[in-house]
């Protein structure tokens, strides 16, 4: 299983780090042990004081596919969630200021979180899919797929040039706008429309 994660997949967020809005997706990785799961707290790593949250949307691979056409990407997955893509934006910072590779920021242990998948029907309009994070029971970041800069179907069909997807792969679709910090203590809650699928602490 791997995970596949899209940048800056939204224009806003972009802009709010000072980034490009990009003409083709923007695709990084993380190793299987970057998952975390289960509701399971979050251990805040010692190697960052500036760590933080990104809320995504995540789909589950559900058949093998190669070179899979826009048209025929819906068949290649199945189910959805949201996630934290956490971020050591210190350790990102000094990193792409020296242009040097961040995955030391992007793919530690246990930085891609997931909450409970639950299924994509015919009648799921995936270009209006609502979904917002809490921290400590406010509200933080929300989205909505209908501002994405590239579809689930756009993604799908461009990661198949360059990866062989497999089935229980992840993909996060990227963040919206509202990044920000977290500290030890604080209690994150994820949402998809009014389903709460995510709940868990950092300590």
């Amino acid at each position: 299983m791997k995970i596949i994660c899209v940048g800056r997949n939204y224009a806003e967020h972009a802009k709010e780090l000072k980034n490009e809005v990009p003409t083709e997706p923007v695709l990084f990785m993380k190793p299987k042990n970057a998952l975390l799961q289960n509701n399971h707290p979050f251990y805040y790593p010692d190697f960052t004081d500036n760590l933080h949250y990104e809320c995504e949307l995540v789909l589950r691979v559900c058949k093998n596919g190669k070179h899979i056409q826009e048209k025929f990407a819906d068949k290649y997955y199945n189910e959805i969630s949201v996630g934290i893509d956490f971020t050591a934006r210190d350790l990102q910072d000094k990193q792409k200021a020296k242009g040097l590779p961040w995955e030391i920021a992007k793919s530690f242990d246990n930085s891609a979180v997931v909450g409970k998948f639950i299924p994509l029907t015919p009648e799921t309009d995936k270009k209006d899919i609502n979904f917002c994070l809490y921290k400590n029971k406010e509200i933080v970041q929300q989205g909505n797929t209908k501002d994405l800069i590239f579809t689930f179907d756009f993604l799908l069909a461009y990661i198949s040039k360059f990866f062989t997807l497999n089935i229980g792969d992840l993909i996060f679709t990227g963040t919206p706008v509202g990044v920000g910090p977290v500290e030890i203590g604080d209690s994150l809650e994820a949402f998809i429309e009014n389903d709460s699928l995510l709940e868990f602490m950092v300590k």
